[in-house]
């Protein structure tokens, strides 16, 4: 398996842009395309367990779009052959101080394109070591 395919790897790092965009202007319809449109797609998030690609769209209609703004660091893509990638980042919110979060996306190309098929956020008081 060749891990790290350059194409592979630029064309998993556009995508997971566009989610950043979506994500931090409560962009609902790019969200929608960039998760799995299945009932096995799932997102474990902050505050909740969300198991298929309606509850992941019912959360995001939802949600309020005040506070998303946040910056993101040390992100790392890993790609596993031409259909496969695993992206995780820490980002940081100004109304969450003292905290990090952590985000882990695993992300499989289908004919229509690279798609969210598992998600995990999560956020820790910031490490002080």
């Amino acid at each position: 398996m060749e891990i790290d395919l350059p194409d592979v790897l630029a064309e998993v790092t556009a995508q997971f842009a566009r989610y950043e965009k979506a994500l931090v202007s409560n962009d609902v319809a790019v969200l929608g395309e960039l998760f799995r449109n299945d009932s096995r797609t799932l997102r474990y998030g902050i505050g909740e367990n969300l198991y298929g690609y309606e509850a992941i769209q019912g959360f995001r209609a939802a949600r309020s779009p005040a506070g998303l703004m946040r910056r993101t660091d040390k992100t790392v893509i890993t790609s596993y052959g031409r259909e496969t990638a695993v992206a995780s980042t820490l980002f940081y919110r100004d109304n969450a101080p003292g905290r990090v979060g952590r985000q882990m996306q695993t992300w499989v190309r289908f004919p229509e394109g690279w798609r969210i098929v598992a998600a995990h956020v999560s956020m820790i008081d910031e490490p002080t070591a």
